[in-house]
C-alpha cells in the first residue's frame, strides 16, 4: 500500500499532466485482461497519449482545477483515464479498444474544457487525423501550381507541333 507522501506526488503529477493536455477521456476497465491491458497501454502510448487506472478519490483531487474537474468529480466504480493533447487519435485508438474488448467502456470525455458524452467520443473517433488534414491541405495548395504549370506546358507543347507541322508542309520559305 501507498504511503500518503507517495500518493500526494502521485496526485501532483497528475494534476500536472492533466492541465498540459486538451484531452481527457474516463472510461472503465473492470473485466478486461492484462493482456488486453498491456495493449491498450501501449496503443494510448501509440497515439502520444497517457493511459493510467485511477483512484477515485484521487482523480478528483487531481482534477480539481483542470478542464476535467467536473468530469472526474464524484467517480464510483473502477475507472480509467486517458488523456493527450491530441483528441481525435486518442479517440481513434481508445474506439478500436472498445470495439476490440466490450469490458472496455466509455463513460465521458472533455476536450478543451467542454465535456463530451459517449457518442460524441465516437464521432472525434471519426474524423480525419491531424496528419490526413495537413496531407489534404497540402495537396488543395498545390492543385492550382499544378494546373498552372500544366497550361504553361501546354503553350509550349502546342507551339512546338504547330511548328513541326509548319516544317512539314513546308511553309516556311528556305
Amino acid at each position: 500500500m501507498k504511503k500518503r507522501s507517495e500518493k500526494k506526488e502521485d496526485v501532483e503529477k497528475l494534476k500536472s499532466d492533466l492541465a498540459r493536455v486538451s484531452t481527457v477521456i474516463l472510461t472503465t476497465f473492470q473485466g478486461i485482461t492484462v493482456a488486453q491491458d498491456t495493449q491498450l497501454r501501449r496503443a494510448v502510448q501509440g497515439a502520444g497519449g497517457k493511459y493510467r487506472v485511477v483512484k477515485n478519490t484521487l482523480a478528483e483531487q487531481a482534477g480539481a482545477g483542470t478542464s476535467a474537474e467536473s468530469m472526474l468529480k464524484g467517480l464510483s466504480g473502477t475507472n480509467s483515464i486517458s488523456y493527450s493533447t491530441d483528441p481525435v487519435s486518442l479517440a481513434k485508438v481508445l474506439t478500436k479498444v472498445a470495439k476490440d474488448v466490450p469490458a472496455f467502456r466509455f463513460k465521458a470525455g472533455v476536450v478543451e474544457g467542454r465535456v463530451l458524452s459517449i457518442a460524441e467520443i465516437q464521432q472525434l473517433a471519426l474524423l480525419p487525423s491531424k496528419e490526413e488534414l495537413i496531407g489534404r491541405i497540402m495537396f488543395l495548395l498545390q492543385a492550382p501550381a499544378r494546373r498552372s504549370v500544366s497550361a504553361l506546358a501546354g503553350v509550349n507543347r502546342n507551339l512546338a507541333v504547330t511548328v513541326q507541322e509548319a516544317v512539314k508542309a513546308e511553309k516556311f520559305a528556305h
